[in-house]
């Protein structure tokens, strides 16, 4: 069970980073947003995984799920973190 969210998560830390996806969650001109991408840019050149970038200004499913949220990284489609991003537990999670 993943205590931040109460829900099961996932076991794929057994793939290899090259084989995960991580997904930044957020909008324009939010300066955590811009922190949470210089993070997850960084970590993910780190350990070769792969990233990809969402505005939640252009989704409404996105927008009425983590609107209070933002910005949100996921990695594998799965929630990791919101707010801020810790580079540490990013590159934990990736298996780096």
């Amino acid at each position: 069970m993943d205590g931040m969210f109460g829900r099961a998560k996932k076991n794929t830390s057994a793939a290899p980073a090259a084989a995960r996806t991580v997904t930044l969650i957020g909008k324009p001109g939010c300066h955590l947003c811009d922190d949470a991408r210089a993070v997850v840019e960084a970590v993910c050149a780190e350990t070769g995984a792969s990233w990809g970038e969402k505005d939640i200004t252009q989704d409404e499913e996105l927008h009425r799920a983590y609107w209070e949220q933002i910005p949100v990284v996921l990695v594998d489609g799965e929630q990791h973190t919101f707010w801020r991003v810790d580079a540490g537990r990013l590159r934990r999670e990736l298996g780096g």
